[in-house]
């Protein structure tokens, strides 16, 4: 029975957080200005300089830096890939945002910028391509 409401808990709480993803991927714009959808300004009513969009940046950090270290503890080419997909999926769309807004940094910030964001590239997708650990079957006597 645990096994079971374990699951449902985090496919609940998954579809919850993907659309909460989902939204300021595709409409900047319209996330800060209306979530949470049913009111609206929670976002945009901390004005220009967002401490909570911030902290919750750092949150999602430390989150993916568990999962990550957490995955090279765990070691299982399953939990390695979920890290990796999971990773892939922050590190693409913050390398994208990246590259198309560094026109006004100087050009050594501007290659350091594309060459970091571009490693939370790179890593995840290495890291979905190495190729799982094979499992031999038990010896026979």
């Amino acid at each position: 029975m645990q096994r079971t409401i374990t699951r449902v808990l985090l496919v609940v709480f998954g579809l919850v957080e993907a659309v909460v993803g989902i939204w300021p991927l595709l409409s900047p714009t319209g996330f800060y200005q209306d979530f949470p959808g049913f009111r609206t300004g929670w976002v945009a009513m901390d004005g220009a300089f967002n401490e909570h969009l911030l902290r919750d940046f750092g949150g999602l950090n430390l989150a993916l830096a568990a999962l990550l270290i957490g995955a090279a503890v765990i070691a299982t080419t399953a939990v390695a890939r979920l890290a990796g997909v999971a990773a892939l999926l922050f590190g693409l769309p913050h390398f994208l945002y990246h590259l198309g807004h560094v026109a006004h940094f100087v050009r050594l910030d501007q290659v350091l910028i594309i060459a970091t964001t571009g490693l939370g590239v790179v890593v995840p997708l290495v890291v979905l391509l190495v190729p799982g650990r094979r499992v031999s079957p038990p010896a026979t006597p």
